[in-house]
Parts: C-alpha cells; sequence; structure tokens
C-alpha cells in the first residue's frame, strides 16, 4: 500500500465535511502511510487548517485545451448540456498519480442519499481504472435508491464498505457482502476547548441549529421556521435558558447563517441569545459540548452534541438522521422528528418538552 486518498469531499465550509476529514485522520494516524485529500473547494481546506494534517489538492487537474478529448468534452457541455465528459477529463488529469495498490477513500457521507450521484459513479470509475482499492467510507444510503440498477453495480465494486447505521448497513449488505456496521468517524472528532465570553459564562444554553437544506424539504410551507420560533419564544419566557445559535454549513448556496441570523435579529433585544461566528468544527464542537440540550438540522452538528453527551433532538430529512438515532437509543421517536412531518407550530417544541423531561436518562445512555 502507496498512500491513502480521500475523495467525494465538498469542501470545509460544510464543517460536517470537514469533521470526517480531521477524524478519519486521527482513525488512520497510526496506518504509517502517506494521507492526501482530493477535493472540491481546496482554499475552504487551508481556511480551517486541513493544509496542516495532510496534503489538499484541487480534485480537478490541468488540461490542454488543443487536445481532442477536450474537443469532444467542449461539444458535448455546449451542445448537449452533458457536463459528464468535462469534469472527467479534469478529474482523470487529477488522479493521474494514483497508483495501483493505493486505498481511495469516498468520504462524502451521504453522495448515495440523494438521486444525482452520476459524478460520484464517475470518480469510482476513475479510481478503480488506476488500479485503486475503494472503500465507501461512513456512508448513509436510501434504501430505495438501492433498487437502481446502475446503484447497485457502482456499490457491488467497493473493496470495503463502511455504514455509519443500521439501516444503510443492512440495505447495503444486500448488495455487498464487504459492508461493516461502524459509527460515524466524527463520533470521535476532538473538541477545542473555546473561552466562554463573560456575558455568557454564567449562563446554560440550548444549542440550535437550523439549516436551509431542511427548509428545503419542509411540506408545509415556512412550518419548519414557525416551529423554531416557537421553541425560542417558550425558552425566553418560560425557563432561564440561554440559546447559543450554531451555524455547521457556510457554503454559499447553503448557509446556516442566513435563517439563523433571522432568527437572531428577531429576538436579541432578550439579552439571552447569541449568534456563534463561523469557526473550525473542533472549535464548534467545544461550544455544542457546553450546551445542556441541543437541537439540530445538520447530521454532523447533531454528531458532536451526541458524543458530548448532550440530550438531543434532531430536526432531520433522511434515513441518516432516524438510523443513527435508532442505533444509540434503540428507537428514533422523540429523537428525531422529520421535517417532512411538521404540521403544527409547537410540533418541535413537544418534543423539547420530552427531551427536558427525560434529560438524566438521556445523558446516562449517551455516557
Amino acid at each position: 500500500m502507496n498512500k491513502i486518498y480521500m475523495y467525494a469531499h465538498g469542501g470545509s465550509g460544510n464543517h460536517g465535511c470537514e469533521a470526517i476529514v480531521r477524524s478519519t485522520l486521527k482513525i488512520l494516524n497510526d496506518v504509517n502511510v502517506k494521507k492526501e485529500l482530493f477535493s472540491t473547494k481546496p482554499e475552504e481546506d487551508q481556511k480551517y487548517g486541513i493544509g496542516n494534517l495532510c496534503n489538499v489538492m484541487s480534485e480537478k487537474g490541468t488540461y490542454s485545451k488543443k487536445s481532442i478529448e477536450f474537443a469532444k468534452a467542449y461539444w458535448a457541455l455546449k451542445v448537449k448540456k452533458d457536463y459528464m465528459p468535462m469534469d472527467k477529463m479534469e478529474y482523470r488529469h487529477a488522479i493521474s498519480k494514483v497508483q495501483k495498490g493505493d486505498i481511495a477513500l469516498s468520504i462524502g457521507g451521504d453522495n448515495y442519499c440523494y438521486a444525482d450521484n452520476k459524478r460520484y459513479t464517475m470518480l469510482h470509475d476513475l479510481f478503480l481504472e488506476r488500479g485503486a482499492k475503494t472503500v465507501l467510507w461512513g456512508c448513509s444510503v436510501e434504501p430505495e435508491l438501492i433498487k437502481r440498477p446502475e446503484i447497485v453495480n457502482d456499490l457491488k465494486r467497493y473493496s470495503l464498505i463502511t455504514a455509519r447505521e443500521t439501516i444503510s448497513y443492512n440495505a447495503l449488505r444486500s448488495v455487498n457482502p464487504n459492508t461493516v456496521l461502524v459509527a460515524d468517524p466524527a463520533f470521535v472528532l476532538d473538541k477545542k476547548e473555546i473561552p466562554i465570553p463573560k456575558v455568557m459564562e454564567s449562563q446554560e444554553f440550548v444549542g440550535i441549529n437550523l439549516s436551509p437544506m431542511i427548509v428545503d424539504n419542509e411540506s408545509n410551507n415556512g412550518i419548519t421556521v414557525k416551529n423554531y420560533e416557537m421553541l425560542i419564544e417558550h425558552i425566553l419566557e418560560k425557563t432561564d435558558f440561554s440559546i447559543m445559535l450554531v451555524p455547521h454549513v457556510v457554503w454559499e448556496f447553503s448557509d446556516d447563517r442566513i435563517p439563523l441570523k433571522n432568527l437572531y435579529e428577531k429576538y436579541k433585544t432578550s439579552g439571552r441569545i447569541v449568534l456563534l461566528e463561523d469557526m473550525s468544527c473542533e472549535q464548534l464542537k467545544g461550544y455544542i459540548a457546553k450546551c445542556r440540550f441541543f437541537i439540530g438540522a445538520r447530521t454532523h452538528s447533531t454528531i458532536a452534541a451526541y458524543s458530548s453527551c448532550v440530550p438531543t433532538l434532531v430536526v432531520g430529512y433522511s434515513v441518516k438522521a432516524i438510523g443513527i438515532a435508532r442505533d444509540l437509543f434503540g428507537i428514533e421517536d422523540n429523537y428525531v422528528i422529520s421535517v417532512q412531518s411538521l404540521e403544527k407550530e409547537e410540533d418541535v417544541l413537544n418534543h423539547f418538552r420530552w427531551l427536558c423531561d427525560h434529560e438524566k436518562e438521556i445523558k446516562t445512555k449517551l455516557e
């Protein structure tokens, strides 16, 4: 074995992606080979310090615009509106250094949760062409997708699949016997202890994460934000807790700070609500670990809470939220509420009340 490459990484502006990279490198620390990362956004990885841990490279390589390969790819893009040949050409040039005997970890944990995964099959093709052994690492899949023959054929080609929850494990095991069940790598992510500002020192916090993605998946227009507003109003009026708003993804097209800033502006006069600045996943985990309770939409914000033994409610939209909660507690009821199921403005609040009523047993279970 020469090197371990990580790929299918979207960039560390999604701090869940950053958490997977950091914790994977921690897990593989004793494996005495060089580790490298192919990234969609290497500049983000450098910003958050991943470049200090491993070599970070763009997943798109340079190429000659005078080649026949480029002419064919450009024609397909402009005439057929097919971006795949252009992407394939760029990726092939980027991974030309991969050699037979290398290991390639596909670390985009939920890339097989969504219908549009042609790109990941194409990347998989290219690593196999180079003679690498491939691993689908810390993943979740929607069982319905495994009914599609092209996805089944792709999944069968991995030398190893590590599924992060039982629902995905059972589905994947049915098509690839080289599948094992193991927790998401980010459960072992280190946290950085952050000094709490003096104004916050004596307060107990409910951490809240809200993402544009769950709003996009709601069945009733506007119901998600209304639920969060009712939750915040209850906390401010009926409890002594303060509120910590935690952005976990800051990508331009999916930025948690936008809906969280709206909530902050609405309730900032209370003097009991703070909006965290953007920071690394380890720093975010340091803050999340200080919360009494946590309500989160982004999977890895909730994994940071779970692994810090903070009683957590997940406002989820896919199989991974249900599967992880079921594996932790034996049942997902009360621990996960599907955003698609939100009907009443007090749905999230009612789940939060249950969390408060069962705080001690939940914390004991997590510990």
